[in-house]
């Protein structure tokens, strides 16, 4: 009865159990203590990296803007008559003036849906978007901080989010703290089972040629 009674207090406290995070007093490391004790971390992306990542990304928006734009152009200046503009050609500007809208906020939201929290800069960087509870971030995650990523780029070239990520210390911006999200260095596909192989060392019984080893 005893043993049974043990047996259910410790079935009970491994259930009730949670993930926990916890981060370094230097603030440089996600450390995710898994509720199998099994302890791994991401090291926080700095303001550098994220710098260089957003200067890719910010070309790569660059070039899809001036390829929209001269689509426009080339489309509108076909459906010229004289000096009027045709129904049509005002169709065509306001439909592309919509995509160049989506291109310009929809590119982060997009690709870090696609590539699970990273954009084609952040790809390049070796940088991923997570929750600071250190799993994948959701749409609801990516929409939010992309959406606020307005505030942060006032007055010009991401001034309030610099200011934010310098007082800040893991360098989160105003979108990273309104979504609940920070950035960091991509460990590429890690799982339960490489980080017990890498933490556990071989069984005696295998290591010994014991016949045990069998049962």
């Amino acid at each position: 009865i005893k043993s049974q009674q043990r047996s259910r207090a410790t079935h009970k406290s491994m259930n009730t159990k949670e993930k926990s995070v916890t981060v370094t007093a230097s603030d440089e490391f996600l450390n995710i203590d898994t509720p199998e004790n099994v302890v791994f971390g991401y090291e926080v992306a700095g303001i550098g990296s994220r710098f260089l990542a957003a200067l890719v990304d910010t070309f790569l928006i660059a070039i899809l803007l001036i390829v929209t734009n001269l689509t426009l152009f080339f489309l509108v200046a076909n459906l010229v008559t004289g000096e009027t503009i045709s129904q049509g050609a005002s169709w065509v500007a306001a439909l592309l003036g919509l995509v160049s809208f989506a291109i310009l906020w929809g590119y982060y939201i997009f690709f870090e849906m696609l590539w699970n929290g990273q954009s084609p800069g952040k790809r390049w960087l070796g940088l991923r978007v997570l929750r600071t509870d250190g799993t994948p971030i959701g749409l609801s995650e990516a929409v939010i901080r992309n959406l606020i990523r307005i505030v942060d780029f006032l007055p010009a070239y991401y001034g309030v989010g610099v200011i934010t990520m310098f007082l800040n210390e893991q360098a989160r911006r105003l979108g990273d703290l309104a979504a609940g999200t920070l950035v960091v260095y991509d460990r590429g596909n890690v799982t339960l089972a490489s980080l017990q192989t890498r933490t556990l060392p071989p069984s005696p019984a295998v290591k010994t040629g014991s016949p045990f080893a069998q049962l």
